[in-house]
């Protein structure tokens, strides 16, 4: 289990998007949606999660960046659960608090084959996107609702405390993406549960 890998593709009327991901990598990222915070903020997963990670994905960002946005979350999760396999020997749960100057964000994710996702942070309607064409903070939900479904993950995430939204949503991909690593880590040679299949 040194080479676990995954890719999916996803071609829509909307979008179209390509991921390749290495679980047991090095955290090298090759990120291209776009959408320049974005491919920041999955340069921030593939880095702090140790994975190889490569998502291209053009989409209509004259319409909006939603799509794009939902899109990548729906393939990430596709391939991050081909790359699991039968998850043998994983940790399988995780959970971290990580800060970001002013901002700290609270992760406990479940590698259960259930999923789920509460998400604890609110943006306003009106708070300012982020880069050009604008990240809208709202959709980090969206993203991750997208990924933990098509990955088969519970996954909780709370705001401890932070005003500046980028601060925010960073933490966020860098707190989720350090859970996913120690998660995944093997630890053990059978399946994580007393049913014996995730």
């Amino acid at each position: 289990m040194t080479n676990r890998r995954g890719s999916a593709e996803r071609t829509t009327k909307e979008t179209e998007i390509f991921v390749s991901l290495g679980l047991d990598g090095s955290g090298q990222c090759d990120n291209a949606t776009g959408i320049p915070f974005f491919d920041h903020m999955l340069d921030q997963l593939g880095r702090h999660g140790g994975f190889d990670l490569s998502i291209q994905a053009t989409g209509d960002l004259h319409v909006d960046t939603h799509h794009t946005i939902e899109d990548v979350g729906i393939t990430l999760g596709e391939c991050f659960l081909e790359a699991l396999g039968d998850k043998a020997g994983i940790a399988r749960f995780s959970s971290r608090t990580i800060p970001l100057d002013e901002a700290a964000i609270a992760v406990a994710l479940d590698l259960s084959g259930r999923p789920f996702l509460y998400f604890g942070l609110e943006f306003a309607p009106d708070t300012p996107g982020l880069g050009e064409p604008a990240f809208d903070p709202q959709l980090t939900e969206e993203f991750f609702r997208a990924f933990a479904t098509a990955a088969g993950i519970t996954l909780h995430v709370d705001k401890v405390r932070g005003r500046n939204t980028h601060h925010l949503v960073e933490a966020t991909f860098k707190c989720v993406a350090r859970c996913l690593r120690d998660a995944v880590t093997v630890v053990g040679g059978g399946i994580p549960s007393t049913k014996g299949a995730l």
